[in-house]
């Protein structure tokens, strides 16, 4: 198994091995590797001839000093899984140092208002954070293929603009949600969550379910209102937004149009724990 802390050897080992014909996958992630993480792996082994998998806690997308510091570090166990999974997957674990050269700032961007929806009216600055350490990965990595999970879709859409944007040579690949026994997104958070709470959370995905069903039917309005009531004055659970939003430009839904492919969004606290979802309404 290849590991690497520093991008200099990386580029070096990935220039030796490289070809013409030969294709590198990425799949980023911040380490706590659950199932979802793994079955990104497992695509991109499937599809390219050589696999980068990155783990880094990227500081520069969190608004939240408490969060960053409380986000879980595994990485002894990640890379046990990712061994397991497959010992010839290249992992890049590189230090704040490596990445940012002593000064962990970000770029700042513009995803033609992508940015400003949902996740970034909440979490000021967290998509310029996403934004400059993905691009710094693909300029590292030079990826032919990069994978992202479709849970943070909004994170998704912006990476795709990122890369039109910037005239990239990487192919974004969207993959299915995974989801826990009792439907919970999986997440590296969702290790901070009591057994009890593990599995209670399971509302949240009941909630989107029982809203795709209801906007079938209803308006945008009564279906919003349907998901504020669920959650409010729950003792366990505190909803920080939903929103039903255009798939293509991530604005909110006011009217239903006809040819438009809608989704809806969540974002609730379980506690201090954060957690996010998503699902087509179509």
């Amino acid at each position: 198994m290849h590991i690497f802390y520093g991008k200099a050897t990386l580029i070096a080992f990935l220039s030796s091995i490289r070809s013409a014909h030969n294709t590198v996958g990425f799949v980023p992630t911040m380490g706590a590797l659950h199932a979802g993480h793994l079955a990104l792996m497992e695509r991109s082994v499937e599809e390219n001839d050589t696999t980068v998998v990155s783990i880094f806690v990227n500081p520069t997308q969190f608004n939240n000093s408490e969060d960053l510091a409380k986000y879980p570090r595994t990485l002894e166990a990640d890379l046990y899984k990712i061994s397991a999974l497959n010992p010839e997957i290249i992992v890049y674990a590189p230090t704040v140092e490596d990445i940012y050269n002593g000064d962990p700032v970000s770029q700042s961007f513009d995803f033609d208002g992508l940015e400003n929806q949902m996740e970034g009216q909440f979490r000021p600055g967290h998509f310029n954070g996403v934004g400059t350490i993905v691009k710094r990965f693909f300029e590292i990595i030079s990826p032919n293929n990069a994978y992202f999970g479709e849970k943070d879709f909004q994170q998704l859409q912006i990476i795709k603009k990122l890369v039109a944007k910037n005239k990239l040579q990487v192919t974004i690949i969207g993959c299915p949600i995974y989801r826990e026994d009792n439907q919970l997104a999986m997440s590296s958070r969702n290790e901070r969550l009591s057994s009890e709470e593990r599995n209670k959370a399971s509302l949240i995905y009941q909630t989107l379910l029982e809203a795709k069903e209801m906007f079938q039917n209803d308006n945008v309005n009564d279906t919003n209102q349907f998901v504020m009531q669920t959650f409010k004055n729950h003792p366990l659970f505190n909803l920080e937004y939903f929103v039903i939003a255009d798939e293509e430009t991530l604005l909110p839904c006011v009217t239903k149009e006809k040819n438009k492919k809608y989704r809806a969004f969540i974002a609730v606290f379980v506690k201090n724990i954060r957690l996010i979802d998503t699902i087509s309404l179509n």
